[in-house]
């Protein structure tokens, strides 16, 4: 009797621990592995994914046609190490009965987290501080330098009041917010109600909040949501924060808009494209604080991706209910 022939899969990037021994005990896989922390060059992913029946990516891999043409037709799941999905071709991927599994829920509360710490350090110019302490600027205390904007009796914006959305504001409310704005495709008065979040139009959160916290899902519709028109009706004294993807944002506009003193501060998370160049406008401006898409980044949320998307990749492969599929 012949043995069964081994599944094979690729991945796309050294993953954690947890993860790759997973993959690494599977024993109906051949497993094969861009060796590296880097991104893997086109053509070696197309080279590596060639008859694969099972790809593990992360969202830095664009899976789109061509891709999937390179595979062939032994591709019958996509893993992803992610909760965003807009790196794939959703379409192109269900018209060929590919399975799509991917990571939410567990990097909810550490992207929390950092969306609290990034709008604090920004609202707290607390780069700026830390540069006045280092480069002689700290002379003495004086009244009104190095001033911030503060939460208490504030009113806070959150674009997507989702998992990591309703995480920001449950995060924020012992900070002494008055008030919670939300909008989104449709009103979620169940997970409102725990903040009093009100359901507003996207013109009423830019004119009334104080802070806006983006936390919504790429879509068609959200794509440069955040934009001139919006960025013209913040306040001035307004700070905003963006922890979802960098094409939510006009990034020439929201420049425009800082250096103009439109708004008073941004801290990004996420930019377009990712890396930054370090030649970029925005990295000229003191009132804006960008990180390197870091919001999943702890070592135990980490491993639990890593964990979680070989689960999802193992099980596809069996033909069994994966942990966490995105149905198509």
């Amino acid at each position: 009797m012949r043995p069964a022939r081994l599944m094979k899969v690729f991945v796309t990037r050294r993953i954690p621990p947890e993860g790759r021994a997973a993959l690494a005990q599977a024993a109906d896989c051949e497993v094969e592995q861009w060796d590296s922390d880097e991104p893997i060059p086109d053509e070696e992913l197309e080279r590596g994914i060639a008859g694969a029946d099972g790809l593990l990516c992360l969202l830095s891999d664009r899976v789109d046609k061509r891709l999937l043409d390179a595979a062939g037709a032994n591709l019958k799941v996509i893993s992803t190490l992610s909760v965003g999905v807009d790196h794939l071709a959703l379409d192109e991927i269900k018209k060929r009965g590919i399975r799509v599994g991917y990571t939410p829920d567990v990097l909810t509360d550490t992207t929390a987290e950092l969306a609290v710490s990034l709008l604090l350090t920004t609202c707290r110019r607390l780069p700026e501080a830390i540069a006045e302490v280092k480069n002689g600027g700290w002379t003495t205390w004086k009244p009104l330098w190095m001033c911030g904007y503060g939460l208490t009796q504030s009113t806070v914006g959150i674009i997507g009041l989702g998992r990591i959305g309703q995480a920001v504001a449950r995060r924020l409310k012992p900070f002494g917010v008055q008030r919670f704005l939300y909008t989104g495709r449709q009103p979620r008065p169940r997970e409102a109600e725990e903040f009093q979040a009100e359901f507003v139009s996207v013109s009423q959160l830019a004119t009334e909040s104080d802070f806006i916290v983006v936390a919504c899902s790429l879509t068609p519709a959200t794509k440069e949501l955040c934009n001139k028109d919006f960025f013209q009706k913040m306040k001035k004294t307004a700070v905003f924060v963006n922890i979802s993807r960098g094409d939510v944002v006009n990034q020439d506009d929201l420049y425009q808009a800082l250096a103009g003193g439109h708004i008073a501060a941004a801290g990004l998370d996420v930019t377009t494209p990712e890396p930054l160049p370090t030649n970029h406008p925005l990295l000229t401006l003191k009132n804006c604080v960008i990180l390197p898409h870091i919001g999943s980044a702890t070592y135990r949320t980490r491993n639990i991706m890593s964990l979680l998307a070989a689960n999802n990749l193992l099980a596809g492969l069996r033909g069994e209910p994966m942990p966490k599929e995105l149905k198509l």
